[in-house]
């Protein structure tokens, strides 16, 4: 009887030990490749919010475009160049199979041609030369601005003045570039002429290069203003830069891991590309 009561406690104590350090071994081993796949992944991702208010945002990783497989491009007219893309749909139909688009959403504003009006380039091709004409519209609250990035990757959004001057020395050369406005934020302040009591909410679509160099494309899913959609970026996203792209019936996103395939019609389109080669 004694033996019975003190042996089934130490047996079960053996097997917990056992159990504990089979977990520690295993823990320290490295990943399958499936595992790593899946963590790579990290280096961008799709998300739904709902605070401040209802929004989808796709991040990427700083040094995500240094990567071979990965690609940010620009997309507008069909491959013979004849007509405009117009749909997410006819994107995904042009792009070669080893290819997969990852997400996209509209980019530049646009004419009634789906032609855009602000400067762009793709893939060092000028299609439009920068437009630094004042008017009326949110492209010309000005100051507006430029996504661009080099053939490195790496991307800025630069003021459409400041950038004229850069293209002029030399010291900017987009690989590719869209033109919208207006800014949102601008070395860390919000636009100037946003009224944080305006009550023009309305849906709208953006993108950020925040402090750590990292990209936020967002989509409001309810209407926001322009001060509270700048502040989201200041504040919560941290991005001293932003660049309002395009508002109501023109804001878009395909982002297949949130199920979002907007179906609308738009101009110049932005989208990151895997090439699974």
């Amino acid at each position: 009887m004694p033996n019975t009561v003190f042996t089934k406690p130490l047996h079960v104590l053996a097997l917990i030990l056992m159990a504990v350090m089979t977990f520690a071994i295993s823990a320290c081993q490295p990943t399958d490749s499936n595992q790593a796949d899946s963590a790579s992944s990290t280096d961008w991702s799709c998300q739904s919010h709902t605070a401040p208010f209802a929004y989808s945002a796709c991040h990427i990783q700083s040094d995500l475009l240094t990567d071979e497989r990965y690609s940010l491009q620009l997309f507008w007219q069909s491959s013979d160049s004849s007509t405009p893309l117009l749909t997410f749909d006819n994107l995904l139909n042009i792009l070669p199979s080893p290819q997969s688009l990852k997400f996209a959403m509209n980019a530049g504003m646009y004419n009634e041609n789906y032609a855009p009006i602000g400067y762009t380039v793709i893939k060092s091709e000028e299609i439009r030369a920068l437009n630094l004409k004042e008017g009326g519209g949110n492209f010309h609250l000005l100051p507006n601005g430029v996504l661009w990035w080099d053939k490195s990757g790496k991307v800025q959004i630069t003021e459409s003045n400041a950038l004229a001057k850069q293209l002029k020395d030399g010291s900017a050369q987009p690989w590719y570039a869209t033109q919208s406005g207006p800014m949102l934020v601008i070395n860390d302040a919000i636009h100037p002429q946003f009224n944080p009591d305006s009550s023009s909410a309305k849906i709208r679509n953006g993108i950020g290069v925040c402090s750590d160099g990292s990209l936020q494309f967002v989509n409001s899913e309810a209407p926001v203003t322009f001060y509270h959609f700048a502040a989201l970026f200041k504040d919560e996203l941290k991005c001293p830069n932003a660049l309002f792209l395009d508002g109501g019936i023109a804001s878009a996103l395909y982002a297949p891991t949130i199920d979002k395939h907007d179906k609308k019609e738009m101009g110049v389109m932005i989208g990151l590309v895997e090439n699974k080669d």
